[in-house]
């Protein structure tokens, strides 16, 4: 199944998270930080603003960092996805 976001959506998977600390303890799925590095897995075609269509600035693939409590978070199948608006994202990683 293939999610195709509307609007300035944007479709994002979380990248795995390290389990381990620098010092070699194992974390539980408790003691994890929410991450907030992913990548983009799909774009929508951009909101319409006075009439004209605004460009998106990110595109599938790009890791990015994400505002940690915005968004929606999606469960399809195996796989969870967060769906977040481009105001949303904070910044592009190079």
């Amino acid at each position: 199944m293939k999610l195709k976001p509307l609007g300035d959506k944007v479709v994002l998977q979380y990248q795995d998270v390290e389990e381990k600390t620098e010092s070699g303890i194992i974390l539980p799925d408790s003691a994890k930080e929410k991450p907030q590095e992913a990548v983009v897995i799909a774009v929508g075609p951009g909101k319409c603003k006075d009439g004209q269509r605004v460009a998106m600035q990110v595109k599938e693939g790009d890791k990015v960092i994400i505002s940690e409590y915005g968004g929606t978070e999606v469960k399809i199948g195996d796989e969870e996805y967060k769906i977040v608006i481009q105001d949303d994202i904070l910044a592009i990683v190079e």
